[in-house]
């Protein structure tokens, strides 16, 4: 059996972020879906709001779970037997980031990253592009789930 971590912030999760946790789903048996809690950052969600946003965006997905970690991403797996970490990737620049990312994980554990290629649609989509877009007023309202909208858009009346 095939236990992976999807880790970010998610905050909020994304029609991408989505894309690739439903995509992994079918490739493997068990994903976590792993909230990083950086201390040094102040987030609009808190992290128990993103976990439920994940919650409730994954529950169509039996194999899907939530969990929240501080601290190293190759800690949280070697604690919960995870087998490899799942990156998704929109661009070359993201490329960039998560192979030394990924080189550096794999000095220090077992665990592997596997990258997926994020789909077209969705290869300009972040988070922090989409909390800017809602802040001025934009509709975002096909780029995340409904319910994550609506929060939003509380987070911002």
């Amino acid at each position: 059996m095939t236990k992976v971590v999807c880790p970010g912030s998610f905050d909020p999760v994304t029609n991408g972020h989505l894309d690739i946790i439903e995509r992994s789903a079918r490739l493997f048996d068990e994903v976590v879906v792993a909230v990083l809690v950086n201390q040094n950052k102040q987030g609009l969600f808190t992290i128990p709001e993103r976990l439920d946003l994940l919650d409730r965006a994954t529950a169509h997905l039996p194999n899907v779970t939530t969990d929240s970690f501080t601290g190293l991403l190759v800690d949280f797996c070697t604690t919960h037997e995870v087998d490899a970490i799942v990156k998704g990737l929109r661009a070359v620049t993201d490329f960039d980031y998560e192979l030394q990312m990924a080189q550096m994980n794999g000095s220090l554990t077992e665990v592997d990253t596997v990258f997926i290629p994020t789909s077209p649609e969705y290869s300009f989509l972040a988070s922090s592009l989409v909390k800017e877009v809602a802040k001025h007023g934009g509709d975002v309202s096909a780029l995340i789930p409904g319910f994550v909208n609506d929060e939003l858009t509380r987070k911002y009346a």
